[in-house]
């Protein structure tokens, strides 16, 4: 149909008294339709893309107004169906104006359904994708939703609802607000980054050529204060029936993406005309070794952190693949923190506790690929299903130790339900044992695994507590309805914060010089409120901030568009920067620190563990204040 005659038509269906409503005028400049629930007649627009349940279209005349989406998905299978549609024609569709979200948890689309196609007015109308931040505003970096009050991580959650405030959109400040103002918008990612691994589906996460914040070495957005980087964006299923490649690996560049702005899972997504393509990957695909190696005396010995991924002697290559990481790339450390060691038949459901067998056959393993360097390991059994993890798999922490080097101070292990104490002096009651593991805080979690240690090169004494606290389980999107987001099991993880961060100040009470070092997988990023709660509360020190790690290679976590920090280590104050008041000659024993990202860098199939490793080097000597 000409212009001439598409005019004519308005005409003559407005004349007879025919409502109609412009796509704009649909979706409002809020989040939820002003029309939610009525009726709409004669919306016009070109078809820009169909999927398997209904098609997207935008206004014959193209908005002008950033602030406002003129584009819209039209829901329907049978209109999907219909041969006669295709991309480039214009329609004039009927049907009920809804918001529509599978979980309570998620944000609406906004969607017309039970639509009806009253004409169709002309065909192979082009329409250039708006390309983003050319076209649009560029992203916002750092900002989700004015809902936030400033921080995406603030704590108490869920204080507002978006579905309940309905705010307008402020697409040039606000993350959610930018993709909100281009739902339903064919659009152009120029020159994308991937940023996160595919998930199941194929699922991405990139950025495109616009401003980004928090970029690390890799080409990843690393999670900061206040900034979980909203200018990511996932490419979903492509729209053609073609699958995105499931090998896609952090910072990998891919061709140019067109596709539609849509609202499903959760989280908002671009789905692709056609697969992602990988252009090229970052070199090296794996990072360099550790370069800290043991001095094999107190002055210099190393301390490694791995989560290990539910780790149990049945998977035989499992075991080969984490024996090499701590052989070749966290070089033997003399003391290793491990979290998630299943018991020793893995996930069967028997009522198995024990893990020796788990932890010889790692410790034959680190021997065997090392060319000698030999292992004994010591843990607290736990519970029956009373830690959380794999049903039947019985998680908990342990430690590997050199034989050569290190030592348990006078071995006397506790029970599983056994709480360590502090005795006068400083000296543990039980060695190792547990903090307080029938206390509430640690239901259906694992509990901190508390030991002291001596060096064999001399009376050398030095603790340690291992953590694993609980998991995020249970976390809303944070795209989703609740602001701030909710970030499961936190409440939890504040309790067991101040838990162990007692157990550790009341060591310092009894022994202000005591050199204690506590690591593991936290479960929480280092400016949330455990975290904060459990540094303030022991006076503990980040080794990150004590070795000077830049606050953008903070990271051994790879989740969505986020690399993370989840595994910590922290020292007792005692030592540097303390101790170099008192002498500056011992400004050598400051300690080093390493992430090694050998899992987050690679594709999801390579990946040994979802965490990275750590080592640190550090003076574990005795009266380490004084030269």
């Amino acid at each position: 149909m000409k212009a001439a005659s598409l005019l004519s038509w308005l005409t003559t269906t407005l004349a007879a008294g025919v409502s109609a409503l412009t796509i704009g005028e649909i979706n409002g400049n809020r989040f939820l339709s002003p029309y939610n629930g009525q009726d709409a007649s004669n919306v016009t627009g070109i078809v820009t893309a169909k999927g398997p349940d209904g098609l997207w279209v935008r206004s014959v005349r193209k908005g002008c107004d950033r602030h406002v989406s003129d584009a819209i998905y039209i829901y329907g299978s049978a209109l999907a169906k219909n041969a006669s549609i295709n991309s480039g024609d214009v329609i004039v569709v009927s049907g009920k104006v809804s918001e529509y979200r599978s979980n309570k948890d998620y944000l609406y689309l906004t969607q017309i359904t039970s639509p009806k196609v009253a004409a169709i007015l002309e065909h192979g109308k082009q329409v250039a994708p708006k390309v983003i931040g050319k076209d649009t505003y560029s992203p916002p970096t750092e900002q989700y939703t004015s809902l936030d009050e400033g921080d995406v991580f603030a704590f108490p959650n869920n204080k507002s609802l978006v579905s309940a405030a309905n705010p307008v959109l402020a697409p040039e400040e606000y993350g959610l607000d930018f993709w909100e103002s281009l739902s339903g918008q064919l659009v152009t990612v120029k020159s994308p980054r991937a940023i996160g691994k595919p998930n199941k589906y194929g699922d991405t996460w990139v950025v495109g050529d616009w401003k980004t914040s928090g970029e690390n070495g890799r080409g990843g957005l690393t999670t900061t204060p206040t900034d979980s980087n909203p200018e990511g964006i996932v490419i979903g299923s492509p729209l053609d029936g073609s699958k995105n490649p499931s090998d896609t690996k952090l910072g990998d560049t891919l061709e140019d993406i067109t596709g539609v702005v849509y609202q499903a899972f959760g989280f908002y997504r671009i789905l692709p005309l056609t697969k992602v393509v990988v252009v090229a990957s970052q070199e090296p695909v794996l990072p360099s070794s550790t370069s800290l190696t043991s001095d094999g005396v107190c002055s210099g010995l190393t301390v490694g952190s791995y989560n290990i991924e539910n780790f149990s002697p049945v998977d035989t290559a499992h075991v080969e693949a984490v024996a090499q990481h701590i052989v070749n790339y966290l070089k033997t450390p003399d003391l290793v923190f491990l979290q998630e060691v299943q018991d020793d038949n893995g996930a069967v459901d028997d009522g198995t506790v024990s893990s020796d067998l788990t932890l010889s056959t790692l410790a034959a393993a680190i021997e065997k690929a090392s060319g000698g360097f030999a292992y004994n390991f010591t843990y607290v059994a736990p519970v029956n299903k009373n830690d959380g993890g794999a049903p039947g798999g019985n998680i908990r922490t342990a430690y590997l130790f050199r034989r050569d080097v290190l030592a348990l101070r006078d071995p006397n292990p506790a029970g599983s339900t056994v709480a360590n104490e502090v005795l006068p002096g400083g000296a543990l009651k039980y060695n190792p044992g547990l903090i307080d593991p029938t206390n509430e805080a640690f239901t259906n979690s694992r509990k901190p695994l508390t030991a002291v240690w001596q060096t064999l090169d001399g009376n050398n004494t030095f603790y340690t507590v291992n953590v694993h606290w609980g998991s995020k389980g249970g976390s809303s999107s944070i795209h989703g309805d609740a602001r701030p987001p909710v970030n499961g099991g936190v409440e939890d993880r504040i309790a067991q914060a101040e838990v162990t961060a007692d157990f550790i100040a009341a060591i310092l009470t009894e022994d202000p010089e005591a050199h204690i070092i506590t690591s593991g997988d936290f479960n929480e990023y280092p400016f949330v409120k455990p975290i904060t709660d459990f540094e303030s509360r022991s006076q503990m020190e980040d080794l990150d901030a004590v070795a000077g790690i830049d606050v953008l290679e903070r990271y051994s976590y790879l989740y969505d568009m986020n690399t993370q920090e989840l595994d910590h280590m922290f020292e007792s104050p005692a030592n540097p920067p303390r101790c170099l008041e008192v002498s500056p000659a011992l400004a050598k024993t400051k300690p080093q620190f390493e992430h090694i990202h050998v899992n987050t860098w690679v594709a999801y199939d390579d990946m040994v563990s979802d965490h990275d490793p750590s080592v640190a080097k550090m003076n574990l000597c005795s009266g380490r204040c004084h030269s």
